[in-house]
């Protein structure tokens, strides 16, 4: 490409073969394209979305804490410095590794010389698809704007009844999964409907809501020592959440879930028990693991492939410890910078690609106002400074400056004030008409249906 007047040009994609496609704009797959755009190879970035989005806060845009915009950025504006990468908005569909080309939903198809796959991860129902209706999950922003405003409704509706059964049941919110996701929710819920959401209604008792969280297993954080599980369970009772361990969801109806052999009335219930790797790795034709990922070697391709490489939660990488690398942000983003780096060596030198250990950082999550917990081998840290060293890495994690002052902004004036400003609902998020206000002679009760 040569500037011109200002504006870059450059020859149509369908008249060139790049040497890499990249297919997700996730942490792995833009850190591959960085490195290669840094070393001014080519390479086509290829993701169904816009922007690339930061994942480890999409429950705060969930609770009303930050905007859509605030942990987004367009994925144009981050790679534009690099002249040798090419962005394309599209859903690759298909993969073909006998004749090197991709296929996209509209039919387009590119070559390559070298396929990097890092599609990301769905939820999984555990069979149940059924469920998905019922208790959505959070992958992406359009999840979290949609659980959002079923959340808020489900106040403004328990407002607007005079059965206090039926204030009850609406808020009601079950999280199910109890890990750093479901952990994460519960403690934020707990927050917004005590702290925020109390003084701001006249007829319901937000105060009063019911925030449950539901774990099949043991106990919550289970990727955590049982020290650092304790201690969050402890401060989600504090927060007023209810905790049910070893008790799985048997089912999920219209306004009810069963689990541990009792049926609880609920207005809203939320997934974060279960991923399922994104289904394009099944069309390579690799072995599998129950969840989908693509079982790869020690260089990230799977079993029989050269030029093949699957990433982040696409992928099943086992670690020195014969354990597989966990579904964290940090595992894809020094898998992307590994595999990019080699890949410059390997493309410009010849040299061989070398194996790639993970490096870990420590896991953490949040459990509410000023309170998270930190795990690194030995080393453990809970409470007001694990919350401050959590803060300070996301600031620092996200992408972009400006997303970094006005997250930085926002959570100050949440932490002084209790105020949450993300609270608008939108006509395509839910419809008002299903909070109409009953008619003369008709039950309170009635008006849901």
């Amino acid at each position: 490409m040569s500037p011109k007047d200002g504006v870059r040009t450059a020859p149509p994609i369908a008249s060139r073969v790049s040497r890499v496609v990249v297919v997700g704009a996730g942490f792995a797959g833009l850190e591959v394209a960085r490195e290669l755009g840094r070393a001014g190879l080519p390479v086509v970035l290829i993701d169904r979305q816009n922007h690339h989005l930061f994942q480890p806060l999409l429950y705060q845009v969930a609770t009303a804490a930050l905007s859509a915009t605030d942990i987004a950025e367009p994925i144009r504006k981050i790679l534009r410095r690099y002249d040798s990468v090419q962005v394309l908005l599209g859903e690759v569909t298909e993969t073909d590794t006998d004749n090197q080309t991709i296929t996209l939903a509209d039919g387009s198809s590119f070559g390559y010389d070298y396929l990097v796959l890092a599609p990301g991860a769905s939820h999984s129902y555990f069979g149940h698809s059924e469920w998905s209706e019922r208790a959505p999950g959070l992958k992406s922003l359009t999840d979290a704007r949609f659980i959002r405003a079923r959340a808020l409704l489900a106040f403004e509706r328990a407002e607007r009844t005079i059965d206090p059964a039926e204030q009850s049941r609406l808020m009601t919110i079950v999280i199910v999964g109890g890990g750093p996701t479901g952990v994460e929710l519960a403690g934020s819920l707990a927050e917004l409907s005590r702290y925020t959401l109390a003084r701001d209604f006249r007829s319901a008792r937000p105060e009063a809501a019911r925030i449950v969280l539901i774990e099949a297993g043991p106990r919550i954080l289970s990727g955590f020592s049982e020290e650092i599980s304790d201690y969050a369970h402890r401060r989600l009772e504090k927060l007023g959440v209810e905790i049910s361990t070893s008790k799985p969801v048997e089912d999920i109806g219209e306004g009810t879930i069963s689990f541990g052999g009792s049926i609880m009335p609920v207005g809203l219930v939320l997934w974060a028990a279960g991923v399922a790797a994104s289904p394009l790795g099944s069309k390579l034709g690799a072995p599998l693991d129950k969840a989908g990922r693509v079982l790869v070697d020690e260089t990230m391709r799977p079993k029989g492939s050269t030029n093949v490489f699957v990433l982040g939660d696409a992928a099943l990488f086992t670690g020195k410890d014969g354990q597989p690398l966990p579904g964290l942000a940090q595992v894809a983003k020094q898998q992307g910078r590994h595999l990019g780096r080699a890949l410059v060596r390997h493309m410009k030198e010849g040299t061989a690609l070398p194996p790639f250990e993970y490096r870990s950082r420590g896991n953490t999550a949040i459990v509410g106002r000023h309170a998270a917990v930190f795990e690194r081998g030995r080393f453990k840290l809970k409470g007001w400074l694990a919350w401050a060293a959590w803060a300070i890495i996301h600031v620092y994690l996200l992408v972009g400056f400006q997303n970094r002052m006005l997250v930085s902004l926002q959570w100050f004036w949440r932490y002084i004030t209790f105020e949450r400003g993300a609270r608008v609902m939108y006509d395509d998020t839910f419809d008002i008409r299903q909070a109409r206000t009953p008619a003369a002679g008709q039950p309170a009760s009635k008006v849901e249906e």
